[in-house]
Parts: C-alpha cells; sequence; structure tokens
C-alpha cells in the first residue's frame, strides 16, 4: 500500500478513508505520470482542533482548516506557472497530510457535494502540494486547479471549481 492513513478521529471510519486516500494519491500520480507503487505518503485524518494546533505550529494561524501538507523536501517552483520538477528517489517518502473531519464535513454540506466526493478533491489537492504544485501565486492556482479538475474528471468527479 503506498499510503499510511492513520486515524485519529473515528468518525473517518464509515467513510471509508483508507480506500478514498489510496484512489486520490494512485490518481493524481499516475495522472503525472509516476508509478504510485514507487512512492509512499502518510495522511493523518483528525479533528478540527487537532488541525488547528498543526495550523498553529506549522502556519502560525491557530485556526481549523480541511487540508494541510508537509512534502518530504521542497518541490516549488521560482516562476510563477511553471511545473515543479517531479521526484525521481532514491527516497520513496513524499510526505505528510493532515485531513480534519469537522471542517470536511461542514465544508461538504455547504456546497451540497457527497463527503466522499470532497474529501476526495483535498487528498488529490494535499498530493498536488507534497510534488510542489501551489496555488499562492495567479499562474501556480491556474495550474493546479487545473490538475485537480482533470484528475478527478477521470474520477468521475465534477469540477470543483463550480458551483452546484
Amino acid at each position: 500500500m503506498s499510503v499510511d492513513v492513520v486515524i485519529e478521529d473515528p468518525r473517518w471510519d464509515a467513510l471509508g478513508l483508507e480506500a478514498l486516500a489510496e484512489r486520490a494519491f494512485d490518481s493524481t500520480l499516475s495522472h503525472l505520470g509516476l508509478e504510485p507503487e514507487a512512492w509512499e505518503c502518510c495522511v493523518m485524518a483528525c479533528d478540527d482542533t487537532r488541525i488547528a494546533d498543526l495550523n498553529a505550529d506549522f502556519r502560525d494561524k491557530p485556526t481549523p482548516t480541511n487540508v494541510l501538507s508537509w512534502p518530504s523536501e521542497e518541490r516549488g517552483v521560482e516562476i510563477d506557472g511553471a511545473r515543479p520538477e517531479l521526484p525521481v528517489g532514491p527516497d520513496p517518502e513524499l510526505g505528510d497530510i493532515a485531513i480534519a473531519y469537522d471542517t470536511c464535513a461542514r465544508e461538504s454540506e455547504t456546497a451540497g457535494k457527497p463527503m466522499q466526493d470532497h474529501v476526495t478533491h483535498l487528498l488529490v489537492h494535499g498530493v498536488l502540494h507534497l510534488l510542489g504544485f501551489d496555488h499562492i501565486r495567479d499562474q501556480d492556482a491556474a495550474l493546479m486547479e487545473g490538475l485537480e479538475v482533470e484528475i478527478l474528471g477521470k474520477l468521475g468527479l465534477n469540477n470543483p471549481y463550480i458551483a452546484a
């Protein structure tokens, strides 16, 4: 298994997070031409309290968020809109992702989208962050969001950036 899922909040069990994480990871890497079996990441499934602590510790933002990512190495680019270089190894670890149940449930309900679809989107988003993609600058955001839409489309999921 390429994704190690650590469930801190038992509400994630009913969602089938392990399968969603593996599917998002495999689909994202395959879409970018990487062999999913050659790479690894860890997903921590937590609640808003835990992710707010992590957000405070690592981003100086003491509030809950939906997903956080910690790449195993810096893969970002200097030029806005440029594609990051994809990893080549030998270390198979891409990094870690944390995802918060409360925020994900609230966002999916507000958007009128199934929780599984929203979580899949956020996991694809998190994996792209591990690979060096970002959305701070406009062209970087356009590139990352475009990839998310393509990957989710291949999974049969709607464009998350269009209101339902």
